[in-house]
């Protein structure tokens, strides 16, 4: 299955109106018309007789007015064809329906992460406050954000559209299977938020459980939850950096190394993986310098300490060691495996965190990761199929999704994690969409 690549569009006009109070209100176009022209002082001859001079300034006065009526025509023609092309793009119900398959998502045109958040006000999918498996920190309207803006965009791709969340249509998909996410806290988002969606299509909540009746927590290592009334699974394993850390094994080390991370060895719960139909992994966000160095953790490979590796070096070293292990333990007949790139955090200066209420038209520089670079380069050696889920770019617009201060701790912003509902339904609605679209109904 061919990789994707990033998205480097976004949907101006529908940002137009980020000046104003409400972001369905479109701004009015600027168009240079010649009505101007039309103006000037006629020519006249001179030497010739009044009664020829009066005729000539009756037509020219009709010309003038011609030229007026045929101007004004023309600009309502092309503002009637601004409000045809633009409203649609912010989510109205005009002449332009979303809903429209007449270009097939299965077409080759169609890269399904280049495109723009469009306003859509049948979102969101679900109240977080009716679902037990989101994170209180993550419930933002619950924890008192005062809009609701933020939960009203859809991603738009530019030539085909991403499938409408039918949601018995995928219970039934999903009926006897197991899907598993392996990563860190973005990766548990994306889980809580796949069963929040799913729990809107049964009658019966109670039905829905955690497999060893925990609660969801920061830290546990493994959390499951099951659909008894379809028999499936839906399953969370935190592993931040997919790959085993370790602790430090040569005694004439450097005091500051206090642990490693062992980048040729995936994490030892890799077993518990393996038997999955669907698997979708992300690793990114711990792979910095305060969660690594100043903490007192190198890089290992082998029974060598590796105390001059970058980050980024070390980064593909891991990808490579979880490549070899897919390529070894998967079964490409059985399982589907996905990749979720790097999901941009909106950080300011001095980590301070400005939480917008509106998605932003610039990504400034957000939109490119190294990281998801380096997922694309590895999955395109690979024998067996991955597919890459390339949230980088469009995720990099939403400034308008994550937590900030509408946490479970006010005291502590977050630029980095995301609100339930909001930006991690997106992403479950194109993960669903490679899932199934081989699939015939």
């Amino acid at each position: 299955m061919s990789s994707f690549t990033k998205s480097t569009s976004f949907n101006r006009r529908a940002l137009s109106s980020l000046s104003v109070e409400s972001p369905r209100s479109t701004s009015s176009t600027a168009f240079n018309s010649p009505i101007g022209s039309a103006f000037a002082s006629p020519r006249t001859f001179g030497g010739s007789p009044r009664p020829y001079t009066n005729r000539l300034k009756e037509i020219s006065y009709l010309f003038q007015v011609l030229i007026v009526a045929g101007t004004l025509v023309s600009f309502l023609v092309i503002i009637a064809g601004g409000y045809l092309y633009v409203v649609p793009s912010l989510g109205y119900n005009g002449a332009l329906q979303f809903n429209d398959t007449s270009v097939t998502i299965n077409s080759k045109e169609c890269d399904i992460f280049v495109g723009n958040w469009v306003v859509d006000d049948s979102y969101p999918l679900y109240n977080a406050s009716e679902c037990p498996f989101v994170e209180r920190g993550f419930n933002c309207l619950g924890n008192g954000r005062g809009h609701d803006e933020y939960l009203k965009w859809r991603w738009k791709p530019k030539h085909c559209n991403v499938p409408r969340f039918q949601v018995r249509d995928v219970l039934e998909r999903l009926r006897g299977k197991r899907i598993v996410f392996v990563g860190d806290s973005m990766s548990r988002t994306q889980w809580e938020s796949l069963i929040c969606m799913l729990m809107t299509g049964l009658d019966d909540k109670r039905s829905v459980y955690e497999v060893n009746g925990n609660n969801i927590t920061k830290r546990i290592r493994f959390l499951g939850v099951r659909f008894s009334s379809f028999n499936f699974t839906v399953e969370f394993y935190r592993s931040v950096f997919l790959v085993q850390p370790g602790k430090l094994l040569r005694w004439h080390a450097p005091k500051r190394v206090k642990s490693t991370l062992k980048l040729d060895v995936l994490d030892v719960i890799n077993n518990e993986w393996s038997s999955a139909d669907y698997l979708v992994f992300n690793t990114g966000q711990w792979w910095v310098p305060g969660k690594l160095f100043e903490t007192g953790c190198y890089f290992q490979v082998g029974n060598s300490l590796r105390l001059g590796m970058s980050i980024p070096s070390a980064y593909r070293v891991a990808l490579e060691t979880w490549a070899s292990w897919i390529e070894t333990k998967i079964d490409p007949n059985k399982t589907r495996v996905l990749f979720r790139t790097f999901e941009p955090s909106h950080w300011s200066d001095h980590r301070s965190c400005n939480v917008t209420k509106y998605p932003t038209p610039d990504t400034q520089g957000r939109d490119r990761s190294i990281f998801s670079e380096m997922i694309k380069e590895v999955v395109k050696n690979m024998t067996v199929p991955v597919s890459v889920l390339d949230v980088t770019s469009m995720s990099a617009f939403r400034s308008d999704g994550h937590v900030g201060l509408w946490s479970d701790n006010p005291l502590v912003p977050d630029c980095s994690h995301w609100c339930l509902p909001g930006v991690p339904d997106i992403w479950n609605e194109i993960l669903l969409f490679f899932l199934f679209r081989q699939q015939v109904p």
